[in-house]
């Protein structure tokens, strides 16, 4: 099983859970990150070390954000891998808990 970043890392991107991935799964776009499911060992620390409870393990991916699970698995390949914490956007509180923000995510 692996983890998936869902909508809410959308434009706000921390990295307190790259600092924790003992395997160097998660890879970072313009403005998401996004966990490689062949390299995640699903160890769970990312879980609770995401500030805006963007990730959950694949079986627990709330309805109607199942696309993650592809969004992740395809962006992986072409993003490069994070391996250490660097700033979150620069906005990233107001944009914590805002609804529906697939529309908004930087492809590249």
């Amino acid at each position: 099983m692996t983890h998936v970043v869902t909508d809410n890392c959308i434009n706000c991107k921390h990295t307190d859970c790259v600092e924790v991935c003992p395997v160097d799964c998660f890879h970072a776009g313009p403005n998401f990150l996004v966990i490689d499911p062949d390299e995640c060992i699903d160890c769970t620390l990312c879980v609770e070390e995401c500030p805006v409870g963007a990730i959950y393990p694949e079986l627990d991916v709330p309805a109607g954000q199942e696309i993650y699970m592809t969004i992740n698995a395809e962006l992986a390949k072409e993003w490069p891998v994070l391996t250490s914490k660097i700033p979150s956007m620069e906005d990233a509180d107001k944009w914590d808990g805002v609804p529906n923000k697939l529309p908004l995510l930087k492809r590249s």
